[in-house]
């Protein structure tokens, strides 16, 4: 076989199954760029991976320095999704890298996770983690989870709809550290976390390697073993596996049939989408809009009775947002999960109720539940130039998220 050393790729095509068109095509979103998330990123880099999102709300700290091949000293305070694509963008010129510097539960819409190929969690707490695969279920993307801690990791792969998801894998402990973050309604999670997680780079590039390894075996067509855990003991080099047990009532196995799709952006009020919405099913019952992020409408003090407007997703809302601006004292979370055709709160926007761009909201007609693409915001959540903006999103706020738990 001919070799021609001026194509960057030819070492890799001499693999019986590689296709690197295939890969080219590939539309990966990546969820963290810490250790883990920055060796997945290198390796898709490497092997032309052709569009990879990344999602982080962090910022670059020196102490991720001794971790993270992707960053250097001048990135420290930068957003680690804008630091991690301008590293890559001088790794391969051919891969498309697009970052958002964002919260994945507030800031991410269902439209990205229903465009991926593949999802790749290098996430580092339980919350976010379920997020994801409820997320990926919705829309039928296979998604890479990994972990690491000191020098051991664990990678699970899930196929959804058939496969055990991660849900299916929690135990009664994973749901009690989860729920005793809302044990307080208003207590921001790094409030209660317990601390960060030491990891060495070496077990990073193991678990990146063999998470990136899962993902190009998806994108060919390969099997791999969904539903399960590959375990990696970094002190006696040993790995076994662990075949999760698919439970037919788990609450992550909910799939979107079909999705229809409408050019309303998040930036329109839900009165528009309602309106649009009509155009498509008809009904002379009002409209009922479905919120996936529990909306914090405003604040009440049980001290003064003082009420303040907040309309933040409650995962972003914090105590010192609550606190009374008359008596100082903390306000009491009230809360909406649905706004109806009509209402006032129809009259704001859709990003203003906690929906961000280019999600997939879910409209109920009667007893039926219609989810619906806000198509509008395609082109400016897949340019690079208009990705989601740290400095000036509503969703994202600094250290909006988990430093605590484990593989």
């Amino acid at each position: 076989m001919y070799l021609d050393d001026a194509d960057r790729y030819s070492r890799l095509r001499l693999i019986a199954w590689w296709d690197q068109t295939r890969l080219a095509r590939a539309r990966i979103l990546v969820v963290g760029a810490g250790a883990l998330g920055n060796e997945v990123l290198k390796n898709l880099a490497l092997v032309g991976a052709g569009t990879l999102h990344v999602v982080d709300f962090d910022k670059v700290e020196e102490s991720n320095l001794t971790r993270s091949t992707l960053f250097r000293d001048r990135d420290c305070g930068r957003p680690k999704a804008l630091a991690a694509a301008a590293a890559l963008r001088d790794l391969n010129a051919d891969t498309r890298v697009i970052p958002h510097a964002g919260n994945v539960m507030t800031d991410v819409g269902l439209g990205l996770f229903r465009d991926a190929d593949v999802v790749i969690g290098c996430l580092d707490n339980r919350e976010a983690r379920l997020w994801v695969n409820r997320q990926c279920w919705k829309v039928s993307t296979p998604w890479i989870d990994g972990g690491i801690q000191e020098i051991n990791g664990v990678v699970k792969v899930f196929v959804p709809p058939a496969s055990a998801c991660y849900e299916c894998g929690m135990t009664e402990n994973d749901y009690r550290l989860i729920n005793l973050r809302y044990s307080c309604p208003l207590l921001r999670r790094e409030d209660i976390a317990a601390g960060k997680v030491p990891t060495s780079p070496t077990i990073a590039s193991i678990v990146g390697g063999l998470q990136t390894q899962e993902a190009l075996k998806l994108l060919h067509g390969l099997p791999v073993a969904a539903g399960e855990a590959l375990v990696f003991n970094g002190v006696a080099n040993q790995f076994y596996r662990t075949a999760f047990q698919r439970r037919e009532d788990c609450l992550s196995h909910e799939t979107y049939e079909e999705v229809r799709e409408l050019p309303i952006s998040a930036a329109g009020t839900a009165a528009e989408l309602f309106s649009a919405a009509r155009s498509l099913h008809p009904s002379t019952e009002p409209l009922r809009l479905l919120l996936d992020r529990d909306l914090v409408t405003e604040t009440e003090c049980g001290q003064c009775g003082e009420r303040k407007k907040v309309m933040r997703p409650l995962y972003s809302t914090g105590i010192e947002l609550a606190r009374c601006n008359r008596c100082g004292e903390i306000g009491k979370p009230i809360m909406q999960h649905v706004v109806v055709e009509g209402d006032l709160l129809a009259n704001e926007t859709l990003e203003q109720l906690g929906i961000p761009r280019y999600d997939i909201v879910r409209i109920q007609v009667s007893d039926r539940e219609i989810p619906l693409l806000l198509a509008g915001d395609r082109p400016t959540v897949l340019d690079p130039a208009h990705s989601i903006n740290a400095a000036d999103h509503q969703g994202l706020r600094e250290n909006d998220g988990v430093k605590s738990t484990t593989v």
